[in-house]
């Protein structure tokens, strides 16, 4: 195997984690057919919060590149 420098392994793993997530995400969107599912406002929010607030942590870590703005600047 060749060695892979410090960039390549993180475009290569970042590629495959994140296409992983967004197929998680769209999983979770199959949740919103009401022909099939029953669920309230509450239920969404207790559902989205804790990723929201996970996803904000992450991005957060990654430093000032990564870091959302919350004074809208």
């Amino acid at each position: 195997m060749v060695d892979e420098t410090k960039n390549e392994r993180f475009r290569r793993l970042a590629s495959s984690r994140g296409e992983r997530l967004i197929r998680e995400i769209q999983l979770l969107g199959n949740l919103s057919n009401r022909k099939n599912y029953s669920y309230g406002t509450e239920e969404v929010e207790d559902l989205f919060a804790p990723i929201e607030t996970e996803l904000v942590r992450v991005k957060a870590m990654f430093g000032d590149q990564g870091r959302i703005m919350f004074d809208g600047k």
